[in-house]
């Protein structure tokens, strides 16, 4: 347990970042809030008109700029992803809420949702993402997000195993934009989601190409690296899955 906990105090997920105390008045940091949205789909079209009126109107940039995902693989598939960021902990100080925002969230956008879950703050991990071709106005419009559990007692690793997959994405040829980020409150084990790595696309034929992650993984580390990494990983985690969201620019603030 002690190790785990430290996973959430260190510096690094994924899903993106390395939480550590100091990082909070660190201005360079990048943290997005999100959560999951279950529409009720009776009422997708009033929901969606709602919902793209309140984030142009209060989520239209800055740290307050709202991105909505539609989820479309994996076991949230069906939901939407409501984030906003990146931002800092001192911008949620000043986050809308007077001026009707809270009363147009209430009263317009929350009749036509069933539930909201997974109210969570992921942090990058800059050190070893690899973001930085990703612009305001950029084409990476599918996510693949993967999630990861940190089995007990293994959090030691996941520094070094990070660093690893971060450097090699680094080192492969053309614009590989992948981002790890951390899940900055404490989620347990009956929770999970400790971690997640997100790898951005263009587009769905992106998949149809054959990757070099494995050749470029031994050029850096080593004809013996491979399964002593994948070994690592193994023992790691306890639990991971994927989810691709894409971007419904339609409900997005901008």
């Amino acid at each position: 347990m002690k190790k785990v906990i430290l996973i959430f105090i260190m510096s690094l997920f994924l899903l993106g970042p390395t939480p550590d105390l100091q990082a909070q008045d660190d201005a360079t940091y990048s943290m997005w809030e999100s959560f999951y949205i279950t529409p009720d789909n009776a009422k997708l079209k009033a929901l969606d008109e709602a919902m793209a009126k309140h984030n142009k109107k209060y989520h239209k940039e800055g740290p307050n700029q709202a991105v909505v995902y539609d989820v479309v693989t994996g076991p949230n598939m069906g939901k939407m992803v409501w984030q906003m960021g990146p931002l800092h902990y001192s911008h949620l100080d000043n986050r809308p809420a007077a001026g009707g925002h809270d009363e147009d969230w209430r009263d317009n956008v929350m009749p036509n949702i069933k539930k909201l879950s997974n109210g969570e703050y992921w942090k990058q991990n800059d050190e070893v993402s690899n973001t930085e071709m990703l612009k305001d106005e950029n084409p990476y419009t599918i996510l693949h997000v993967r999630f990861f559990e940190v089995a007990r007692g293994q959090g030691y690793q996941i520094d070094h195993l990070m660093s690893q997959i971060g450097a090699t994405i680094k080192a492969m040829d053309g614009e590989n934009p992948w981002g790890m980020y951390m899940n900055e409150f404490r989620q347990g084990y009956e929770i999970g989601r400790h971690l997640a790595t997100v790898r951005f696309h263009k587009n769905w034929a992106e998949y149809d190409k054959e990757g070099t992650f494995k050749q470029t993984f031994l050029k850096l580390n080593g004809e013996k690296s491979w399964d002593p990494f994948v070994d690592g990983m193994d023992n790691s985690f306890s639990d991971s899955w994927d989810e691709i969201w894409v971007v419904n620019t339609k409900l997005s603030g901008n």
